[in-house]
């Protein structure tokens, strides 16, 4: 077979992106696999559905990271609806396993990764990117978020309110906002255990305008946090469709409506500095 050459990466943009600090949730829901298929079909005929247990798997994930360029520094949140799913090819490498074992990272082919339906975003660049580099389905959103912080109460509570957005002017760099919410995620992991998952790199799916499909690898340089789940705790995570007239409301209804979550992961970078209470010096006041 002759080997294919790599994606081409169109100026200005450079690989690989460096993240200088990363937040994030996921939530993973067991659902039908049919409608999963279908879906599946329409967005990236070259993949299928990995199934665990006769289930598929679609997940939200929600990022909140900076990124240290040249000419200084800039803030992205988005957040991606996905499927599990592997190439349609190789699916006599994949290893059984069981939703928790892919959870905590037992399938090291890499080759069980994301394949991104939607992708709502509130940086401009960073949603061109998305789109010519690795054929993300980005599109413009907006969000109020609350999160665990060091700078914040204790616990370990998040809550992302995605809303609806649409390009600004060419050039400009924000999105427009609109007063209108698509969707809200809320998780309350506070006291749940939890466990380290090492499954990075995560392998993230695009096909390109072409119908070509293409395999990004996403590097974490320390684990995942997982959560399991079960049926006591399901009230701890809870999604609200608001708007179902959006492709991406229709789809969370379909697919997730008032499923429970089967598990969630996070992520936090660690602080890197901390600047500390003062103190009084002594002398006329």
């Amino acid at each position: 077979m002759t080997p294919l050459p790599l994606p081409p990466v169109p100026a200005p943009y450079q690989l690989p992106f460096h993240y200088g600090a990363l937040h994030q949730i996921g939530v993973d829901y067991l659902v039908e696999p049919e409608p999963v298929r279908d879906l599946l079909a329409k967005h990236h005929p070259a993949l299928s559905a990995a199934e665990f247990d006769g289930r598929a798997v679609v997940s939200l994930n929600y990022q909140l990271y900076f990124a240290q360029y040249a000419f200084g520094g800039g803030m992205t949140q988005e957040i991606e609806f996905n499927v599990i799913a592997h190439p349609t090819s190789e699916a006599h490498r994949l290893p059984r396993l069981s939703y928790e074992e892919y959870a905590h990272g037992f399938d090291q082919t890499r080759l069980l990764g994301i394949a991104r339906i939607h992708v709502l975003c509130d940086n401009p660049l960073a949603i061109d990117a998305g789109r010519r580099l690795f054929a993300e389905p980005k599109h413009p959103g907006w969000f109020e978020t609350t999160m665990p912080s060091p700078n914040g109460p204790p616990g370990d509570c998040w809550s992302v309110r995605c809303r609806r957005a649409t390009a600004g002017p060419e050039g400009s760099d924000a999105v427009v906002r609109h007063d209108a919410d698509v969707f809200t995620l809320t998780a309350d992991l506070t006291g749940l255990p939890s466990a380290p998952a090492n499954n990075a790199p995560v392998t993230g799916y695009g096909t390109d305008a072409e119908g070509r499909a293409l395999a990004g690898p996403m590097n974490l340089y320390q684990p995942y946090r997982h959560h399991t789940i079960d049926t006591a705790d399901a009230g701890r995570i809870r999604l609200t469709v608001h708007d179902d007239t959006t492709d991406l409301g229709q789809d969370l209804t379909a697919l997730v409506g008032t499923r429970p979550a089967a598990g969630a992961w996070t992520f936090q970078s660690p602080p890197v500095a901390a600047h500390n209470r003062p103190y009084y010096l002594p002398g006329p006041r």
